[in-house]
């Protein structure tokens, strides 16, 4: 694929390349079971592709659609008993039990609370039923996931630039990272959760962060004259 294709929800994507039988999947689209060669869209927008596994769609959404194996940052917005609602930013809140740290026991359960920043992953997206999130890994460890510092700050920045975040060949995290000390998680859904040793650094991050999202900028070049 040597220049993106513009796809429609609906449509099907053959001939599909995998490494070792592992085709990585981004927004938009889902793996058909049979046969699992075979990628049906799911949301309008440039297919893209990066070797030797990985595809996903570019487009302009505005919401998040929940997909399984999604690593997203959410607020608690409401707790009842053993398990928490968690906006991320999808049409519905996903659910969040107790038990789904590391360490949780029914009698000791994790100590989480209204307003509080997790960073989970989906483990169901199905969309007739509820999303449901987990911080534990499949060996029942936390690695990076749980309820993140209230010293940060959590804000919404647009599903595209979520996406070039996270490509590990997109510098600007990097550059970042020369100018200030900082922390940063990006999720698929478009919240990201930052902190750093000042305030006004953190201001600072978010208002660039906020310019190159306004602006479509993709180069460390335009970035420099934002930052104070």
């Amino acid at each position: 694929m040597t220049q993106p294709e513009f796809v429609f929800p609906g449509e099907i994507i053959k001939e599909v390349k995998s490494l070792r039988g592992l085709t990585v999947l981004g927004p938009g689209l889902r793996q058909n079971e049979d046969p699992t060669n075979v990628l049906c869209v799911t949301q309008p927008g440039k297919l893209c592709f990066r070797e030797p596994n990985v595809y996903w769609i570019e487009g302009n959404r505005t919401r998040y659609v929940p997909k399984k194996g999604d690593l997203v940052v959410g607020i608690v917005i409401k707790k009842a008993g053993a398990t928490v609602k968690v906006d991320i930013g999808s049409a519905e809140h996903a659910a969040l039990s107790l038990l789904c740290f590391e360490g949780a026991t029914k009698k000791q359960k994790a100590d989480v609370k209204v307003g509080d920043v997790v960073y989970a992953k989906l483990i169901n997206a199905h969309k007739e039923m509820e999303p449901e999130l987990v911080c534990i890994d499949s060996y029942f460890k936390a690695g990076p996931l749980g309820v993140l510092s209230s010293e940060g700050y959590c804000f919404t920045i647009s599903l595209t630039l979520a996406q070039s975040l996270l490509d590990i060949e997109n510098s600007m995290l990097k550059f970042l990272g020369e100018k200030f000390v900082y922390e940063i998680v990006v999720g698929v859904n478009g919240k990201v959760w930052i902190n750093a040793r000042k305030t006004t650094d953190i201001l600072n991050l978010m208002k660039v962060l906020q310019i190159v999202d306004e602006h479509g900028i993709t180069s460390v070049s335009e970035i420099r004259k934002f930052i104070l």
